[in-house]
């Protein structure tokens, strides 16, 4: 199934030049990364908002969005959804209370760092 991911990764990668009046992604790819992130947190607070209402396909449908949007960002930094897939692999079977521990701990050590 994380092959729609990544074909969808292509698709966007692909839509990076082209003609931002014929392309939605490139459009909002040329908009710049406040633009991205703003549409990204359009779409969170619509999932939410359908998750409140407990409407499953309205929720289904406004995670398609979300997710999507979050691809056009990952493309933006130049990052594919590889990097999540195997962040999420990483951490299958961690505890996410230790999982967030460590991120603390890891966080304290380079502000030390600096």
């Amino acid at each position: 199934m994380s092959d729609i991911l990544e074909r969808l990764g292509d698709t966007i990668e692909a839509r990076k030049g082209a003609d931002a009046d014929a392309s939605y992604v490139s459009r909002l790819l040329a908009q710049g990364e406040d633009a991205i992130l703003k549409k990204i947190g359009e779409e969170a607070t619509e999932t939410v908002m359908a998750a409140k209402d407990g409407d499953r396909l309205r929720i289904v449908g406004e995670t398609a969005d979300l997710w999507f949007h979050c691809l056009i960002m990952l493309a933006h930094y130049g990052l594919r959804p590889t990097d999540v897939l195997y962040e999420l692999r990483r951490r299958e079977g961690i505890s996410g209370i230790d999982e967030k521990a460590a991120r603390a701990a890891s966080s304290r050590v380079e502000a030390e760092r600096k």
